[in-house]
């Protein structure tokens, strides 16, 4: 019956039923299973592959640098960040709040590790995310604006319930990034929510665009309706002797980012 049974469930392309179609009639063989207990297993085990598949191709568009897990995280190395706030954000209400989060704190003090954390909860429980540094903002924008494919990229950053725009302060960012940046935000404002991290005081952020009127605009907007979460501490990376000392042996290997 195997031999009749498989051929079909590939031309259906059940492939969860296919894996676990073995498994199962051993088990509706010695257990006794009903034909309906039995059907709603091998159709438990197809939903599950196909959400998992789903997930799988979610992280994969989020485009994060790392995939990041909460449960990763020291929250013992920097006290001053609460885990509460954090698992908060994680079940996505601000999301079906329509409400933005600004992460404001020095290097290395575990932003970018929470964000992506948090953005992998939040695919896990069924939402759309979308994971650029700064740096990838305006480099999409830049590079499409010449290919006259604005609009192509601008419907990348607006259709994710959840946008994370990382790394915000690194360094003074090219011109006409304020524009770019504040389409954005407008478009997205009370529509989706959006994250940001940065490094820099809010009072930074023209000097950082190079466009004052665009920095207040741009925070005008973000701050209405959003959580501003301020971290401070050591960074992580300096104050982890062995992980240090293993990024000063590997002088070969990429900048670390992040935590």
């Amino acid at each position: 019956m195997n031999q009749t049974l498989i051929p079909m469930l590939k031309r259906l392309r059940l492939s969860g039923m296919n894996e676990s179609l073995e498994v199962r009639l051993h088990e509706a063989s010695s257990t006794g299973l009903t034909h309906l207990e039995f059907f709603e297993l091998i159709l438990q085990d197809e939903i599950r592959v196909r959400e998992d598949r789903q997930i799988n191709r979610r992280i994969k568009q989020a485009g994060f640098r790392d995939v990041r897990r909460l449960e990763d995280f020291d929250f013992s190395f920097n006290t001053g960040i609460k885990k509460n706030v954090v698992y908060d954000l994680a079940t996505g209400q601000f999301i079906r709040e329509r409400r933005d989060v600004l992460w404001l704190g020095p290097p290395g003090t575990g932003k970018s590790h929470l964000c992506q954390a948090i953005g992998l909860s939040l695919i896990r429980a069924g939402m759309t995310v979308y994971y650029r540094s700064i740096f990838d903002v305006v480099r999409d924008f830049l590079h499409d604006e010449a290919m006259d494919g604005h609009e192509r990229i601008l419907k990348r950053y607006l259709e994710p319930d959840l946008l994370i725009i990382d790394d915000m302060g690194m360094k003074q960012l090219p011109k006409r990034s304020g524009e770019y940046l504040f389409e954005v935000i407008m478009r997205r404002h009370d529509v989706r929510s959006t994250m940001m991290t940065s490094n820099r005081p809010l009072e930074d952020w023209g000097k950082l665009i190079g466009d004052v009127p665009s920095a207040t605009a741009i925070l005008d907007r973000f701050l209405h309706h959003s959580e501003l979460i301020q971290i401070t501490g050591r960074s992580y990376r300096m104050g982890n002797p062995a992980k240090s000392s293993n990024s000063t042996k590997a002088q070969t290997g990429p900048a670390s980012e992040e935590k």
